[in-house]
């Protein structure tokens, strides 16, 4: 990755945040518990899941606009969960957008979020060929931490152009620290 893309992608970043924050991202309390190990009673915080409220969120794209980077960043001062893949739809598209499958680098474990921290999710709008549509939204959806659950409220995400053309062929990654592992998927499709 370039400086110039580095760079690009930090603005769009603090762009999708600062466009939160002016919607009133608010901080989800952490859920806490208590447990006896060994006879004694410890204090075990349980790490909430990233909904709406704790979320920046951009999208930057990549080679062209048929490959896009999804950032998500922790605005809350607490750590947060997210599960799985984001559920995308593109403008007016019929469903999500389905999941490469063997882009799950840990199966079965959240992405774990502290305040500030990023998660990525590479998204190809197109795999060419088939017919497209013009999509002029990004709309993304966290899952909850059971199969089939979602967490908060659908995102809107800021468009890195003004139209795309989106088509059947569309693919998503799952959530993952690394920008350069997530990418590796969509890159040379």
């Amino acid at each position: 990755m370039n400086v110039k893309s580095l760079v690009g992608r930090r603005a769009a970043v603090a762009a999708g945040l600062v466009l939160a924050l002016g919607c009133g991202v608010s901080t989800q309390a952490s859920a806490a518990g208590t447990g006896a190990l060994g006879g004694k009673a410890k204090a075990k915080a349980a790490v909430a899941t990233c909904s709406q409220k704790e979320l920046g969120v951009s999208a930057v794209k990549e080679r062209d606009a048929r490959h896009l980077l999804l950032t998500v960043q922790n605005a809350s001062d607490k750590k947060c969960n997210l599960y799985r893949s984001p559920l995308v739809r593109l403008g007016a598209g019929t469903g999500n957008t389905p999941v490469i499958k063997d882009s799950d680098g840990t199966p079965g474990v959240p992405v774990t979020l502290s305040p500030g921290q990023e998660a990525y999710a590479a998204l190809l709008v197109s795999g060419g060929g088939r017919d497209e549509y013009e999509a002029k939204s990004i709309t993304l959806g966290l899952q909850g931490s059971k199969p089939g659950s979602s967490a908060g409220k659908p995102i809107d995400v800021p468009m890195p152009v003004n139209t795309l053309y989106a088509d059947d062929g569309q693919l998503v990654t799952y959530w993952t620290t690394a920008s350069g592992y997530a990418l590796d998927f969509i890159m040379s499709k």
